[in-house]
Protein backbone atom coordinates (compact mmCIF):
# COMPACT_ATOMS: atom_id res chain seq x y z
CA UNK A 1 0.00 0.00 0.00
CA UNK A 2 1.16 3.52 -0.75
CA UNK A 3 0.12 6.57 1.26
CA UNK A 4 0.34 10.06 -0.19
CA UNK A 5 0.68 12.70 2.53
CA UNK A 6 1.23 16.42 2.92
CA UNK A 7 5.01 16.84 2.83
CA UNK A 8 7.82 17.48 2.77
CA UNK A 9 9.36 14.97 5.15
CA UNK A 10 9.58 16.12 8.72
CA UNK A 11 6.09 17.64 8.96
CA UNK A 12 3.53 17.07 11.70
CA UNK A 13 1.55 15.18 9.05
CA UNK A 14 4.35 12.64 8.68
CA UNK A 15 4.61 12.29 12.46
CA UNK A 16 0.85 11.61 12.68
CA UNK A 17 1.01 9.18 9.76
CA UNK A 18 3.51 7.06 11.68
CA UNK A 19 0.83 6.52 14.34
CA UNK A 20 -1.78 5.26 11.86
CA UNK A 21 -2.05 1.44 12.07
CA UNK A 22 -2.88 1.10 8.37
CA UNK A 23 0.37 2.88 7.45
CA UNK A 24 2.75 0.74 9.53
CA UNK A 25 3.81 -1.41 6.57
CA UNK A 26 3.00 1.06 3.78
CA UNK A 27 5.30 3.22 1.70
CA UNK A 28 4.83 6.97 2.15
CA UNK A 29 5.04 9.54 -0.64
CA UNK A 30 5.23 13.24 0.36
CA UNK A 31 3.26 15.70 -1.77
CA UNK A 32 3.57 19.48 -1.87
CA UNK A 33 -0.10 20.31 -1.28
CA UNK A 34 -3.35 18.86 0.05
CA UNK A 35 -5.07 18.90 -3.38
CA UNK A 36 -2.13 16.95 -4.81
CA UNK A 37 -2.52 14.31 -2.10
CA UNK A 38 -6.24 13.84 -2.67
CA UNK A 39 -5.95 13.95 -6.46
CA UNK A 40 -3.33 11.19 -6.29
CA UNK A 41 -5.87 9.05 -4.43
CA UNK A 42 -8.66 9.90 -6.88
CA UNK A 43 -6.48 8.93 -9.86
CA UNK A 44 -5.36 5.68 -8.24
CA UNK A 45 -1.72 6.81 -8.06
CA UNK A 46 -1.87 6.26 -4.28
CA UNK A 47 -3.97 3.81 -2.30
CA UNK A 48 -4.69 6.33 0.44
CA UNK A 49 -4.07 9.92 1.46
CA UNK A 50 -3.27 11.50 4.81
CA UNK A 51 -3.94 15.19 5.43
CA UNK A 52 -4.73 17.62 8.27
CA UNK A 53 -8.38 18.61 8.61
CA UNK A 54 -8.75 20.49 11.91
CA UNK A 55 -6.73 22.26 14.58
CA UNK A 56 -8.03 22.81 18.10
CA UNK A 57 -6.86 26.42 18.11
CA UNK A 58 -7.17 27.62 14.50
CA UNK A 59 -10.14 25.48 13.45
CA UNK A 60 -10.74 23.92 10.06
CA UNK A 61 -8.10 23.32 7.42
CA UNK A 62 -10.40 24.73 4.75
CA UNK A 63 -8.59 23.35 1.72
CA UNK A 64 -9.10 19.79 3.01
CA UNK A 65 -12.80 20.32 3.65
CA UNK A 66 -13.31 22.03 0.29
CA UNK A 67 -11.59 19.14 -1.50
CA UNK A 68 -13.91 16.66 0.24
CA UNK A 69 -17.01 18.77 -0.38
CA UNK A 70 -16.30 18.96 -4.13
CA UNK A 71 -14.58 16.77 -6.69
CA UNK A 72 -14.88 13.03 -7.17
CA UNK A 73 -16.07 11.37 -3.95
CA UNK A 74 -13.60 10.24 -1.31
CA UNK A 75 -14.27 8.81 2.15
CA UNK A 76 -12.50 9.04 5.48
CA UNK A 77 -11.33 5.68 6.83
CA UNK A 78 -9.66 6.84 10.04
CA UNK A 79 -8.26 9.74 12.04
CA UNK A 80 -5.27 10.58 14.20
CA UNK A 81 -5.23 13.40 16.74
CA UNK A 82 -1.69 14.63 17.37
CA UNK A 83 -0.52 16.98 20.15
CA UNK A 84 1.29 19.96 18.63
CA UNK A 85 4.55 21.14 20.25
CA UNK A 86 6.31 24.12 18.70
CA UNK A 87 9.91 25.31 19.01
CA UNK A 88 11.90 28.25 17.68
CA UNK A 89 14.73 26.81 15.57
CA UNK A 90 17.68 28.93 14.46
CA UNK A 91 21.46 29.16 14.31
CA UNK A 92 21.06 32.67 15.73
CA UNK A 93 20.29 33.79 19.25
CA UNK A 94 16.77 35.22 19.69
CA UNK A 95 18.01 38.81 19.94
CA UNK A 96 19.65 38.48 16.48
CA UNK A 97 16.60 37.04 14.70
CA UNK A 98 15.11 39.43 12.11
CA UNK A 99 12.94 37.00 10.08
CA UNK A 100 10.78 34.04 11.10
CA UNK A 101 9.08 31.54 8.78
CA UNK A 102 6.47 28.81 9.24
CA UNK A 103 3.14 27.43 8.08
CA UNK A 104 0.25 29.88 8.72
CA UNK A 105 -1.35 27.59 11.33
CA UNK A 106 1.93 27.29 13.24
CA UNK A 107 2.41 31.04 13.16
CA UNK A 108 -1.12 31.55 14.44
CA UNK A 109 -0.53 29.11 17.30
CA UNK A 110 2.60 31.01 18.38
CA UNK A 111 1.30 34.52 17.76
CA UNK A 112 1.58 35.52 21.41
CA UNK A 113 5.15 34.28 21.77
CA UNK A 114 6.30 36.00 18.58
CA UNK A 115 4.64 39.27 19.54
CA UNK A 116 6.14 39.13 23.02
CA UNK A 117 9.65 37.79 22.34
CA UNK A 118 10.33 38.81 18.72
CA UNK A 119 8.21 41.93 18.20
CA UNK A 120 10.45 43.37 15.45
CA UNK A 121 10.92 40.16 13.44
CA UNK A 122 9.32 39.98 9.99
CA UNK A 123 7.09 36.91 9.69
CA UNK A 124 6.96 34.88 6.46
CA UNK A 125 4.56 32.10 5.50
CA UNK A 126 5.73 28.73 4.16
CA UNK A 127 3.86 25.73 2.73
CA UNK A 128 4.77 23.66 5.81
CA UNK A 129 6.78 23.83 9.01
CA UNK A 130 9.32 21.45 7.42
CA UNK A 131 9.75 23.69 4.39
CA UNK A 132 10.24 26.68 6.69
CA UNK A 133 12.94 24.84 8.65
CA UNK A 134 14.73 23.86 5.45
CA UNK A 135 14.65 27.44 4.19
CA UNK A 136 16.21 28.57 7.47
CA UNK A 137 18.88 25.86 7.12
CA UNK A 138 19.52 27.17 3.59
CA UNK A 139 20.03 30.70 4.92
CA UNK A 140 16.89 32.26 3.46
CA UNK A 141 15.36 33.15 6.85
CA UNK A 142 16.77 33.49 10.36
CA UNK A 143 14.38 31.23 12.29
CA UNK A 144 11.56 28.74 11.89
CA UNK A 145 8.61 27.80 14.04
CA UNK A 146 8.42 24.02 13.76
CA UNK A 147 8.36 20.72 15.64
CA UNK A 148 11.42 19.58 17.62
CA UNK A 149 11.91 16.59 15.30
CA UNK A 150 11.81 18.89 12.26
CA UNK A 151 14.57 21.10 13.66
CA UNK A 152 16.67 18.05 14.42
CA UNK A 153 16.13 16.64 10.91
CA UNK A 154 17.63 19.73 9.21
CA UNK A 155 20.30 20.38 11.82
CA UNK A 156 18.90 23.54 13.41
CA UNK A 157 19.54 24.25 17.10
CA UNK A 158 16.44 24.93 19.21
CA UNK A 159 16.51 28.40 20.76
CA UNK A 160 13.20 28.10 22.65
CA UNK A 161 10.98 25.13 23.49
CA UNK A 162 7.19 24.92 23.90
CA UNK A 163 6.45 28.31 22.38
CA UNK A 164 2.82 27.55 21.52
CA UNK A 165 0.25 29.86 23.08
CA UNK A 166 -1.92 26.87 24.03
CA UNK A 167 -0.04 23.92 25.57
CA UNK A 168 -3.02 21.64 24.89
CA UNK A 169 -3.18 22.32 21.13
CA UNK A 170 -3.82 19.32 18.90
CA UNK A 171 -4.27 18.77 15.18
CA UNK A 172 -6.61 16.19 13.68
CA UNK A 173 -5.51 14.30 10.56
CA UNK A 174 -7.62 12.01 8.37
CA UNK A 175 -6.89 8.85 6.38
CA UNK A 176 -8.71 9.23 3.05
CA UNK A 177 -9.47 6.54 0.43
CA UNK A 178 -11.65 6.02 -2.61
CA UNK A 179 -15.24 5.01 -1.70
CA UNK A 180 -15.32 1.70 0.14
CA UNK A 181 -17.45 0.02 2.82
CA UNK A 182 -16.66 1.42 6.27
CA UNK A 183 -14.75 -0.50 8.94
CA UNK A 184 -16.79 -2.36 11.54
CA UNK A 185 -18.35 -0.25 14.32
CA UNK A 186 -16.25 0.14 17.47
CA UNK A 187 -18.84 1.84 19.67
CA UNK A 188 -16.84 5.07 19.51
CA UNK A 189 -17.13 6.22 15.90
CA UNK A 190 -17.67 9.33 13.79
CA UNK A 191 -19.74 9.64 10.64
CA UNK A 192 -18.83 12.58 8.40
CA UNK A 193 -21.29 14.06 5.89
CA UNK A 194 -21.75 16.95 3.51
CA UNK A 195 -25.33 18.17 3.13
CA UNK A 196 -26.49 20.53 0.39
CA UNK A 197 -29.65 22.44 1.25
CA UNK A 198 -32.07 24.19 -1.06
CA UNK A 199 -31.14 27.83 -1.56
CA UNK A 200 -33.27 30.38 0.32
CA UNK A 201 -35.49 27.73 1.90
CA UNK A 202 -36.75 28.98 5.27
CA UNK A 203 -35.65 26.69 8.12
CA UNK A 204 -33.56 24.43 5.86
CA UNK A 205 -30.65 24.11 8.29
CA UNK A 206 -33.03 23.68 11.23
CA UNK A 207 -34.64 20.79 9.37
CA UNK A 208 -31.23 19.14 8.94
CA UNK A 209 -30.42 19.48 12.62
CA UNK A 210 -33.86 18.18 13.58
CA UNK A 211 -33.32 14.97 11.59
CA UNK A 212 -30.26 14.32 13.73
CA UNK A 213 -31.59 15.51 17.08
CA UNK A 214 -34.84 13.52 17.07
CA UNK A 215 -32.80 10.33 16.58
CA UNK A 216 -30.30 11.10 19.33
CA UNK A 217 -27.40 11.81 16.94
CA UNK A 218 -24.81 14.02 18.64
CA UNK A 219 -23.39 16.61 16.25
CA UNK A 220 -19.75 17.28 17.18
CA UNK A 221 -18.92 19.66 14.36
CA UNK A 222 -20.65 21.75 11.71
CA UNK A 223 -18.87 23.87 9.11
CA UNK A 224 -20.39 25.86 6.26
CA UNK A 225 -18.43 26.06 3.03
CA UNK A 226 -19.30 27.97 -0.17
CA UNK A 227 -20.22 25.77 -3.12
CA UNK A 228 -18.77 28.27 -5.61
CA UNK A 229 -22.06 28.49 -7.52
CA UNK A 230 -22.96 32.00 -6.32
CA UNK A 231 -22.96 34.19 -3.24
CA UNK A 232 -25.03 32.66 -0.48
CA UNK A 233 -24.78 29.08 -1.79
CA UNK A 234 -23.32 26.86 0.93
CA UNK A 235 -22.83 23.22 1.77
CA UNK A 236 -22.53 22.03 5.38
CA UNK A 237 -19.81 19.66 6.57
CA UNK A 238 -21.00 17.60 9.58
CA UNK A 239 -19.27 15.26 12.03
CA UNK A 240 -21.72 13.11 13.99
CA UNK A 241 -21.05 10.51 16.68
CA UNK A 242 -22.15 7.08 15.49
CA UNK A 243 -21.67 4.66 12.62
CA UNK A 244 -23.40 3.98 9.34
CA UNK A 245 -24.33 0.53 10.67
CA UNK A 246 -26.27 2.04 13.60
CA UNK A 247 -30.04 1.95 13.10
CA UNK A 248 -30.49 5.53 14.30
CA UNK A 249 -27.73 6.78 12.00
CA UNK A 250 -29.29 4.95 9.07
CA UNK A 251 -32.67 6.51 9.76
CA UNK A 252 -31.09 9.96 10.12
CA UNK A 253 -29.35 9.57 6.76
CA UNK A 254 -32.60 8.54 5.10
CA UNK A 255 -34.28 11.59 6.64
CA UNK A 256 -31.55 13.88 5.33
CA UNK A 257 -31.78 12.30 1.90
CA UNK A 258 -35.50 13.15 1.81
CA UNK A 259 -35.18 16.82 2.75
CA UNK A 260 -31.81 17.91 1.31
CA UNK A 261 -30.86 18.82 -2.23
CA UNK A 262 -28.02 16.28 -1.89
CA UNK A 263 -26.10 14.34 0.76
CA UNK A 264 -22.50 13.21 0.38
CA UNK A 265 -21.42 10.44 2.76
CA UNK A 266 -17.78 10.90 3.80
CA UNK A 267 -17.28 7.79 5.91
CA UNK A 268 -17.77 6.17 9.31
CA UNK A 269 -14.56 5.53 11.22
CA UNK A 270 -13.14 5.13 14.76
CA UNK A 271 -12.52 8.23 16.83
CA UNK A 272 -8.96 8.82 18.03
CA UNK A 273 -10.31 9.95 21.36
CA UNK A 274 -10.42 8.22 24.73
CA UNK A 275 -13.64 10.03 25.68
CA UNK A 276 -16.67 7.81 25.32
CA UNK A 277 -19.48 9.14 23.12
CA UNK A 278 -22.55 10.73 24.65
CA UNK A 279 -25.14 7.95 25.09
CA UNK A 280 -28.41 8.34 23.16
CA UNK A 281 -31.47 9.55 25.08
CA UNK A 282 -34.02 7.04 26.33
CA UNK A 283 -35.89 5.47 23.43
CA UNK A 284 -33.20 6.26 20.84
CA UNK A 285 -30.71 3.39 21.23
CA UNK A 286 -30.24 0.82 18.46
CA UNK A 287 -32.15 -1.70 20.59
CA UNK A 288 -35.06 0.75 20.81
CA UNK A 289 -35.07 1.19 17.03
CA UNK A 290 -34.96 -2.59 16.49
CA UNK A 291 -37.82 -3.13 18.94
CA UNK A 292 -39.92 -0.45 17.24
CA UNK A 293 -39.22 -1.97 13.80
CA UNK A 294 -40.23 -5.43 15.03
CA UNK A 295 -43.43 -4.00 16.52
CA UNK A 296 -44.34 -2.28 13.25
CA UNK A 297 -43.57 -5.45 11.29
CA UNK A 298 -45.88 -7.41 13.52
CA UNK A 299 -48.67 -4.89 13.06
CA UNK A 300 -48.31 -4.99 9.29
CA UNK A 301 -48.19 -8.76 9.23
CA UNK A 302 -50.96 -9.73 11.59
CA UNK A 303 -52.61 -6.57 12.82
CA UNK A 304 -51.46 -7.23 16.39
CA UNK A 305 -48.24 -6.50 18.25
Amino acid sequence: MEFAYLGPRGTFTEAALRRLPAAKTATAAPMSSIPEVLDAVRRGEADAGFVPIENSQEGTVTVTVDELVGGDPLVIAGEIVLPVTMVLASHKAPDAIATVASHPHALAQTRGYLRRELPDAVVHQALSTAQAAQRVADGEFDAAVCAPFTAEAVGLPVQAFNIGDNPNAVTRFVHVVRPVAPPEPTGNDITSLVVYIEHDQVGALLNVLTELAIRGINLTRIESRPTGEALGRYAFFLDCTGHLADARMGEALMGLRRICADVRYLGSYPRDNADRPVPPPHGLSDADFSDAAAWLGSLRGSGTA
